[in-house]
């Protein structure tokens, strides 16, 4: 019988991802492409039929790619745990949010390792993608396998790859992104390396599971971080009456020192709101108190109210309150080009305005339809005689199947991501 580095040489191994979201069902389908014989484990059954009838929910996963490996029974979906007996290697890709208390939530992670436990035997790899803080891998997970006995890097192999997807990223694919493993032993390494090395261009070592998971926490910080400093040159650039657009535009010309962050209505995604946090519940157990991801944090979610005050007062200018105002919001999900919506600013943005009585309607090309609470809500079919009926016409995504020129001569424009490309009276940025 072929040990595990022989079958996955050799493509005989079968791969299982547990949780098929964004995260997920690329790594799933990339695998199956490469000829590998791939479980998706996923307990939501609506999205297991979705992919059972050939059907992509991930906008990143083409619809001929799936129907290819789901036809070929290389891609098997299902809700049934069990099938993991099967699995030779398992990849974790579930969820792991915040607690309203600002504490990491691993209750998916932790569900899904003890289903993985009762389907365990020697010389599966186990591999954690879920982002989370320094130490899980080892403290938490590591802990709960080797109950039955197993020693990690003899009878079993465990490792942490943090995920680096980009939804809507045309340019950079799961396979052209590389793979940082770090891994519980160097052999526990060296086995999820050559896993990844089957679908990936570049696998990269680190020194332990900690370094990995810290990895991750970085790359989402720096991001954070940044784009706090161009929302808040935003909030001086708006104080100061100086288009914060052409401050970035004539700063990016500098070929070394600048890397240009753009400011917008808020942060969203899995992500940036929530990953920085991870790290900074942790740093605060070993006694530090982090400031500058903190205040980032602050800055980036005061944003989508300092759209509101934005369109309350563009309003007032015009002699019309934000009660019973007409108010277009243009772009909803939480980047452009994506169906996304978690932690979109503009839901929280939306919220407010009906709160505040507008009148609301909303269009985005990748979301048909949108409740809130009892309220539904259909994307408006957009033309320049339709629109100009508006009070506001607010962009919150800049989505590029948006034609903007039938806003040309809407009463007001209030633009978040310098997507319209004219000046004119009726148009205020961030």
């Amino acid at each position: 019988m072929l040990d595990i580095k022989d079958r996955i040489i050799n493509k005989k191994a079968t791969i299982a991802v547990v949780g098929l979201g964004y995260v997920g069902l690329p790594l799933a389908v990339e695998f199956a492409k490469q000829g590998f014989k791939v479980l998706g484990v996923e307990i939501d059954d609506r999205k297991v039929a979705s992919l059972n009838r050939g059907n992509s929910y991930i906008l990143d996963v083409e619809r001929e790619d799936l129907r290819e490996v789901i036809n070929s029974a290389r891609l098997v979906p299902t809700t049934d745990y069990s099938k993991l007996k099967k699995a030779d290697a398992i990849i974790i890709c579930v969820p792991t949010p915040l607690r309203k208390t600002g504490e990491p939530d691993l209750s998916f992670v932790l569900s899904a390792v003890s289903e993985i436990k009762n389907y365990f035997n020697r010389g599966k790899a186990v591999i954690l993608e879920s982002t989370t803080y320094p130490g899980t891998t080892e403290e938490i997970i590591l802990p709960l396998l080797e109950k039955k006995g197993f020693k990690a890097g003899k009878d079993f192999y465990l490792a942490f790859s943090p995920e680096r997807v980009d939804p809507g990223n045309v340019r950079f694919k799961t396979r052209d992104i590389p793979k940082i493993i770090g891994g519980v032993t160097k052999k526990c390494a060296q086995i999820a390396g050559l896993l990844y090395k089957q679908i990936v261009e570049k696998v990269i070592f680190v020194s332990s599971p900690r370094v990995a998971e810290m990895v991750k926490l970085l790359e989402n910080s720096f991001r954070s971080v940044n784009i706090a400093l161009a929302n808040e040159t935003a909030l001086i650039c708006n104080r100061l009456g100086i288009d914060v657009w052409e401050v970035i535009s004539a700063a990016s010309t500098k070929p070394f020192g600048f890397m240009p962050f753009y400011p917008g209505p808020g942060i969203g995604g899995h992500c940036i709101p929530t990953d920085p946090m991870y790290l900074v519940w942790k740093a605060r157990l070993s006694g530090y108190e982090p400031r500058l991801i903190k205040t980032a944090q602050e800055i980036n979610s005061y944003m989508p109210h300092y759209v509101i005050d934005k369109v309350i007062s563009a309003l007032n200018l015009r002699k019309k309150t934000v009660k019973g105002a007409k108010v277009l919001v243009v772009g909803i999900t939480y980047k452009p080009d994506v169906n996304d919506l978690r932690e979109s600013p503009a839901l929280e943005i939306m919220e407010e305005l009906l709160n505040k009585g507008a009148n609301l309607s909303y269009f985005d090309p990748y979301i048909p339809e949108l409740k809130f609470g009892n309220r539904k809500f259909k994307s408006l079919k957009l033309n320049s005689v339709r629109v100009k009926d508006f009070d506001c016409v607010l962009i919150v995504t800049n989505h590029s199947r948006i034609d903007y020129s039938v806003f040309k001569n809407c009463k007001l424009i209030i633009d978040t991501r310098n997507a319209i490309p004219w000046k004119g009276k009726n148009l205020e940025k961030i």
